[in-house]
């Protein structure tokens, strides 16, 4: 058995207190538990309530993956991730649910530290490219494993991911601005792999080691002409090839889960 990731966990069940678990061993740092924030407002009009596992089923068959081998249950050891976008008429904070292949939320991913002035912003017009991103990606219970900083672009992306204690795990790098997109994963400046998109639009992604080979691929998926013409939400489908070790498992995982809001946010991008 593998260990878990790195992240913050109850001392004990239920108990208020979290110690950081550093990927082999427990440390001295501790929080208290507190309540999930997120940039969510209330006068964001989401379109539909829960999610229906028939519709995560299809998403699963319009990407063309099948069943896949047993997971472990968490977002690092799934090999199938079926990303949600919450659908929202109204949107000033992005919001994704993560579902294993059999329909079991195993995470979330939530857009934090917005100020109101910036909320106003992407309420009157489309500027979110020029803005600074932050996301927490979440495990299933709750508690953040990854967070992602996406500082303003003017030309290109740039992700900075670290662990929730400020420990840096790499960057996630824009490679060019013409063709079809292209991202390395750096670590200490060093590539480890990256993501390729494979036409102009970037809907679609291979994932690659630093090797070139596929270890995962990405593939948005069609959810109906209603919700994809009038609303900002994207749902995908990430099929992991093989078990994967960090840094390169957290690399995969939240460029995977962030490509849209992180990544790019622009007009050649998923939405």
């Amino acid at each position: 058995m593998t260990n878990p990731q790195p992240g913050w966990y109850p001392e004990n069940p239920g108990a208020p207190v979290l110690r950081w678990w550093d990927g082999t061993q427990w440390t001295s740092h501790t929080q208290p538990v507190q309540q999930q924030r997120s940039d969510a407002s209330a006068w964001e009009v989401p379109l539909h309530g829960a999610h229906d596992p028939a519709r995560l089923k299809e998403q699963q068959r319009q990407a063309g993956v099948g069943q896949a081998g047993q997971g472990g249950g968490t977002l690092f050891t799934e090999p199938v991730l079926v990303v949600n976008q919450k659908v929202k008429l109204i949107e000033l904070a992005n919001e994704y649910a993560v579902f294993d292949q059999h329909g079991h939320q195993v995470g979330a991913v939530v857009q934090v530290g917005q100020s109101a002035l910036k909320k106003v912003a992407r309420f009157i017009g489309s500027v979110d490219q020029f803005l600074t991103h932050r996301l927490e990606v979440r495990d299933a219970q709750g508690r953040a494993v990854l967070v992602l900083t996406r500082p303003a672009k003017i030309v290109k992306s740039r992700v900075v991911v670290e662990r929730p204690d400020g420990q840096p795990v790499g960057e996630i790098v824009q490679d060019n601005m013409f063709g079809k997109i292209r991202f390395s994963f750096l670590v200490n400046g060093q590539s480890i792999g990256g993501l390729q998109a494979e036409n102009w639009r970037a809907w679609n992604f291979a994932v690659l080691d630093h090797t070139g080979a596929e270890i995962a691929r990405i593939t948005k998926t069609w959810e109906g002409f209603a919700k994809t013409m009038f609303t900002t939400a994207d749902n995908y489908v990430v099929q992991i090839h093989r078990r994967l070790v960090d840094p390169l498992a957290s690399l995969v995982v939240a460029s995977a889960l962030t490509v849209d809001t992180a990544l790019k946010q622009d007009d050649r991008g998923f939405g």
